[in-house]
């Protein structure tokens, strides 16, 4: 019976997570429940309310609120649609979602995707299953073929089969100017999504390719995607690429700053230091006038002074000027 059979495929999407995810997995760590009545009630649900929830979730998305475990829960609604293609899409959003927050390693994800593979059924799964794996190994040409298969813009404009459609034509070709819009009228969606920022930063140029380089550092600042990030935010500051490993976004620069006054310790700033040592650029001089404001503060002015004489260079010169406020 394919509905029972694909539940499995699901399940595989949700095992996968929790094994590899360790406290972080979904449900506790559990794969949900799947009984005979769950089926029953699933079978016996009309469609049109089913899709009411589908455009529900996917308000959420677009009103930012993702949160874990809604992209499993598409795939659940979808599959009793008889979407099967839109249900693993769904499913591996949930665990692309988790890869991009660093909750899930490269070879684990790649791992559940392919568990996949061992299961016969609906034709769909087996399309998008080997578009998956092709865009993991950025086989750009092979994946969008097979995913053309599966989902159309009428169905979605912003679906996820959909967006991996649309990182494939800007991964072969940043200048495709039409894929470039479409992709960008998709951030309201996938504002959690360090791969969505990720992959804009990587195709755009200039200050659009700089906003999303720095939303994806926001988004996961410890992620898998973070470091070519920072790279590409140097490379646009007019620094070098290896430069780009001690910039800092300017939420990261407030966020270490507000940690530092609220918990009366300076030495919080420490992961800052190598910031303003830089060349000029407007990250560096953001924290160091940022900074500037702390001297007055009883122990910054002298965690300061303390920090510049034991530097040298621009470093120095840097913290000598916070400390005189």
């Amino acid at each position: 019976m394919k509905t029972y059979f694909y539940f499995s495929v699901f399940a595989s999407f949700v095992l996968a997570l929790s094994a590899c995810a360790g406290e972080n997995a979904l449900f506790g760590g559990k794969a949900p429940e799947r009984t005979a009545r769950t089926l029953q009630t699933a079978e016996a649900g009309e469609l049109t309310s089913l899709l009411q929830t589908l455009d529900e979730l996917a308000e959420l998305e677009r009103a930012g609120s993702w949160f874990r475990g809604i992209g499993l829960t598409e795939s659940s609604l979808r599959e009793r649609t008889g979407d099967y293609a839109g249900s693993v899409a769904a499913a591996f959003k949930e665990l692309s979602w988790a890869y991009g927050m660093g909750l899930l390693n490269r070879a684990d994800l790649v791992q559940g995707v392919e568990n996949i593979k061992t299961i016969q059924g609906d034709e769909s799964i087996t399309i998008t299953v080997d578009a998956i794996l092709a865009f993991l190994k950025n086989q750009w040409e092979a994946a969008a073929a097979d995913l053309s298969q599966q989902f159309c813009e009428a169905d979605e404009p912003d679906g996820f089969g959909r967006w991996m459609i649309l990182v494939c034509a800007i991964e072969l070709s940043p200048d495709d100017r039409q894929a470039a819009a479409a992709y960008r009228a998709m951030r309201a969606r996938y504002s959690q999504f360090p791969e969505y920022w990720y992959r804009g930063a990587r195709a755009f140029s200039g200050i659009i390719s700089a906003e999303f380089a720095e939303n994806c550092i926001n988004s996961s600042p410890q992620g898998p995607y973070a470091e070519e990030c920072r790279k590409i935010l140097a490379l646009f500051t007019g620094l070098r690429s290896d430069d780009g490993l001690s910039i800092k976004t300017k939420r990261e620069i407030e966020t270490i700053i507000t940690l530092s006054v609220n918990t009366g310790n300076p030495q919080i700033l420490e992961s800052l230091l190598p910031l303003i040592g830089l060349p000029d650029n407007p990250y560096t001089i953001y924290a160091v006038n940022a900074m500037r404001t702390l001297s007055n503060l009883p122990g910054f002015n002298d965690y300061f002074s303390r920090q510049a004489g034991f530097s040298r260079g621009r470093l120095a010169e840097r913290l000598s000027y916070i400390a005189r406020g």
